[in-house]
């Protein structure tokens, strides 16, 4: 039984080391900023961020033109307030499709 132990114990030592996780590369366009598209049946909607005042534009309208409810605001500054960014970057969307 010991011998059986110390083989055990031998194959954990020869376990290989695990692989470097890859580093992530920050994907920017031209103007310095981040691109990301959320699309839903017909909606789609695109989305430029890049360091800023904390502008937030909807289809070149200030966010509290474009939604008149605080709720709305709200769930749309979470992410940034979640990540204790809120105020350092602009946010410029256009949307299309779909309904509020």
């Amino acid at each position: 039984m010991a011998e059986t132990m110390q083989s055990l114990d031998q194959l954990a030592a020869l376990k290989p080391a695990a692989p470097e996780a890859p580093k992530y590369v920050q994907k920017l366009d031209g103007r310095g900023r981040a691109y990301a598209t959320g699309k839903r049946k017909n909606a789609v909607a695109r989305v430029w961020i890049k360091p800023g005042a904390g502008r937030v534009t909807v289809n070149e309208k200030p966010v509290e033109i474009f939604f008149a409810r605080p709720v709305l605001r709200m769930l749309i500054q979470q992410p940034l307030v979640a990540a204790n960014r809120q105020g350092q970057y602009d946010v410029v969307c256009t949307v299309s499709g779909g309904g509020l």
